[in-house]
């Protein structure tokens, strides 16, 4: 079985930072700023790169500024395993279980 990695980024609620919450063995939950993780402030071409070279799925929350620069960097020959944008309201438990 693969084991889904995700990388949760700066725009999603504080509670899920919290690495009790992230304890999965089926998949490995990171968030930036973690030790393993891109760095707070990390603008998104750059979170997309590491993505995109460590096999991650982006979790955002951020709809105004995510797509335009995820189309640059398609435009640009990358690629993304994936980007899973939350609702606002959204709990990240709930949408990663379901």
């Amino acid at each position: 079985m693969t084991r889904l990695r995700y990388l949760v980024d700066e725009d999603t609620p504080h509670a899920i930072r919290d690495p009790r919450q992230r304890r999965q063995p089926a998949r490995e939950v990171l968030a930036v700023g973690d030790a393993l993780a891109p760095a707070f402030g990390t603008l998104d071409p750059d979170l997309l790169r590491w993505i995109e070279g460590e096999g991650y799925v982006l979790v955002s929350r951020n709809r105004r500024t995510l797509a335009r620069h995820l189309r640059h960097h398609l435009e640009a020959g990358g690629h993304v395993p994936g980007i899973f944008l939350l609702r606002r309201r959204a709990l990240l438990g709930h949408s990663l279980e379901d």
